[in-house]
C-alpha cells in the first residue's frame, strides 16, 4: 500500500501549472521551429517567429508564454494500491495546488475564471475551480496530467453525433474553416470518437496531452485505421491553406490526435478540440515519496532567432495619426506602432454600453475618438515589469460592439480609429470598418511576453473592479502588428487562406 500525502500532491500541481505557463513542450517547439523554416507566407512566418522568440523569452524570464493563462484541467489516475494521508478530496488538493500557482508572487498567473457563468460573472481571483477527471486504475501510484486551456483555443470545440458510416474526413475539413484563427494555429487538433457525447469530448482534450509524433509516424508509416485518419487529416487539414494566425501558409496544424472507444451501433459520436500555440501541459507521478517536479528543459532546446524589420515595415505614431495614413495601409502590411492606445474586452465593452443606454457620460479618460482599442486583459507585472503578458485576446467577441465603437460621434457612436486583437472579424463588423473607413490590426496570439516588452507605460483609466479586463491606457514603442482589414474591409483572413489553399493544390 502507497501512501500518498496531500502536501506532496498539492506541491506538485502547483510547481506543474507554473512550469507549464512559461516552458513549451520540447517536441512543440522542435515541431514549430521546422514549419517556420519551411514556410512561404512571409507573414505566416513572421507570426512563428514571433511565437519562437516569446517562447525563448518566456523560458528564460519564467513569465507566461499567454496572458490567459487558462482555465486548468488534470487527469488523475489512482492506483488502487493508493492510500491517501489527506482531509481533503481530489478536487480541494488540485484546487488548492492551482490557488497557489496562480497567487505566486514570483510569477503571479491571470486569474481568468468566473463562477456561476449564467450570471454573475465574478471572477474567482485565484482561478479555482479547476476541472478535475479522475480515474481509478491498477497499480500503486498516482499519476498526474496537468494542462492549462486558453479560451480562444476552447471555445471553438466542436462535437457533432454523425450516422455511423458518415464521412468523419469531410466533417472535419467542413468544420476547421468555420473554427477560424481565434485557436492560435499552429496547433494541434485533437480528435475523440466514440463512447457517448461526454465521452467524447473528453478523448479529444485527453489526446492533447500526448506529444508531437506526426513526423515519426510519416516515416515509420500507418499501422491502424486511426494512424491512417491522423495521416489524412493532417494532410488535408494543411492543405486547406488556412496558415498561421490564419494568414494563409503551408501549416495549419503541427499534428492531428485522436482518442478512439466503442460507441453504439447507431452512434459516431465525433469531438474536436484544437490546442493553440501556447500548448500547456505536463505529467507527473507521485510513489509516495515525495513531491514530483518535473525537470526543467536546457535553454539549447530553443532556437535563436532574430526578428529583423524590414524595409517595408511602417513606423506609425498613433498620438498624430491621420485618416489619409490609415487609408494607405493594404492588408498584410506590417506595422510598428508606437503612441498611446486604450484596451478594453468583453466585460468593459458591455459596461460602457450600459452606461449610453442609460444616458450616462463615459468615465474621465475614456474617450475613444480618434484613437486605437487593444483588445486584451494583461498579466500582472512583477518586479520592474510596466505590465505581464500582454498578448491580443481574439476580436470576433468585441464584432456585436463595431458601430457603437467606430460610428461617429454624430450618429450616437463613440468614433473610435483602429482596432487591435487576433483572429479574423466577421461580417458585421466587416461592414462598420468599411462603413466607418477605420481599421482592424492583428497582433499575434501567443506572443505575449514579446508584446509586453513594447509597452512603456500603463495605466488603469476606467472600471478598476473589472480586474484584468479594466481599461487601460497604454503607451507602446514599436509595437508589431499586421494589417488584417483596411479601410475598405478587405480582410486578410479571408484573401490569404483562400490565394494559399489554390498554391497549395498547384504545387501538387
Amino acid at each position: 500500500m502507497t501512501v500518498i500525502n496531500k502536501t506532496d500532491f498539492i506541491d506538485s500541481v502547483e510547481s506543474a501549472l507554473q512550469y507549464i505557463s512559461y516552458y513549451h513542450p520540447k517536441d512543440f517547439i522542435d515541431s514549430l521551429y521546422s514549419a517556420y523554416q519551411k514556410e512561404q507566407n512571409p507573414a505566416a512566418r513572421d507570426a512563428m517567429a514571433q511565437m519562437l522568440i516569446n517562447s525563448r523569452m518566456c523560458a528564460e524570464g519564467k513569465r507566461p508564454i499567454c496572458q490567459d493563462t487558462g482555465i486548468v484541467t488534470v487527469f488523475v489516475k489512482i492506483g488502487m494500491g493508493v492510500q491517501w494521508d489527506s482531509d481533503l478530496t481530489v478536487q480541494q488538493m488540485v484546487d488548492e495546488g492551482v490557488r497557489r500557482a496562480y497567487l505566486s508572487e514570483d510569477n503571479p498567473l491571470r486569474a481568468s475564471i468566473v463562477a456561476n457563468p449564467v450570471g454573475p460573472r465574478k471572477n474567482t481571483k485565484d482561478n479555482t475551480p479547476a476541472v478535475v477527471h479522475v480515474k481509478m486504475v491498477s497499480g500503486n501510484t498516482v499519476d498526474v496530467t496537468v494542462a492549462a486551456k486558453g479560451g480562444g483555443s476552447e471555445n471553438k470545440s466542436k462535437f457533432v453525433m454523425l450516422n455511423p458510416n458518415d464521412s468523419i474526413v469531410d466533417w472535419v475539413l467542413k468544420t476547421v474553416p468555420t473554427m477560424g484563427a481565434g485557436w492560435c494555429p499552429p496547433g494541434m487538433l485533437g480528435l475523440g470518437i466514440g463512447g457517448t457525447a461526454e465521452k467524447a469530448m473528453v478523448l479529444a482534450k485527453e489526446s492533447l496531452m500526448d506529444p508531437i509524433d506526426i513526423h515519426e509516424l510519416i516515416e515509420r508509416g500507418a499501422e491502424t485505421p486511426v494512424e491512417k485518419l491522423r495521416l489524412e487529416l493532417y494532410e488535408k487539414v494543411n492543405q486547406l491553406g488556412i496558415g498561421a494566425q490564419g494568414l494563409g501558409g503551408l501549416t495549419t496544424v503541427l499534428d492531428i490526435k485522436i482518442n478512439d472507444c466503442p460507441t453504439h451501433a447507431a452512434s459516431l459520436p465525433i469531438a474536436m478540440i484544437p490546442n493553440c500555440a501556447a500548448t500547456r501541459h505536463a505529467h507527473f507521478v507521485l510513489d509516495g515519496n515525495g513531491p514530483s517536479f518535473v525537470e526543467a528543459p536546457s535553454l539549447e532546446d530553443w532556437p535563436v532567432i532574430t526578428q529583423e524589420a524590414s524595409d517595408s515595415v511602417k513606423k506609425v505614431n498613433l498620438d498624430n495619426i491621420t485618416q489619409q495614413e490609415i487609408e494607405s495601409w493594404q492588408p498584410g502590411d506590417t506595422l510598428l506602432l508606437s503612441g498611446k492606445i486604450l484596451t478594453g474586452r468583453d466585460a468593459a465593452h458591455k459596461k460602457i454600453k450600459d452606461i449610453l443606454d442609460q444616458g450616462e457620460s463615459l468615465p474621465e479618460g475614456v474617450d475613444f475618438e480618434g484613437r486605437f482599442i487593444y483588445y486584451v486583459g494583461p498579466v500582472d507585472p512583477v518586479g520592474d515589469e510596466v505590465v505581464g503578458p500582454a498578448g491580443p485576446t481574439t476580436s470576433t467577441r468585441m464584432d456585436k460592439y463595431s458601430d457603437m465603437m467606430l460610428n461617429d460621434k454624430s450618429e450616437g457612436g463613440l468614433g473610435l480609429m483602429g482596432m487591435i486583437g487576433k483572429a479574423e472579424r466577421g461580417d458585421a463588423a466587416l461592414a462598420s470598418i468599411k462603413k466607418n473607413k477605420s481599421v482592424y490590426l492583428m497582433a499575434v496570439g501567443g506572443a505575449a511576453f514579446l508584446v509586453s516588452k513594447a509597452i512603456k507605460q500603463s495605466r488603469v483609466v476606467a472600471f478598476e473592479e473589472l480586474g484584468m479586463e479594466a481599461i487601460y491606457e497604454f503607451e507602446v514603442q514599436d509595437m508589431p502588428v499586421t494589417v488584417a482589414v483596411d479601410t475598405n474591409g478587405d480582410s486578410v483572413h479571408k484573401t490569404g487562406p483562400q490565394i494559399w489553399k489554390v498554391k497549395i493544390q498547384e504545387a501538387g
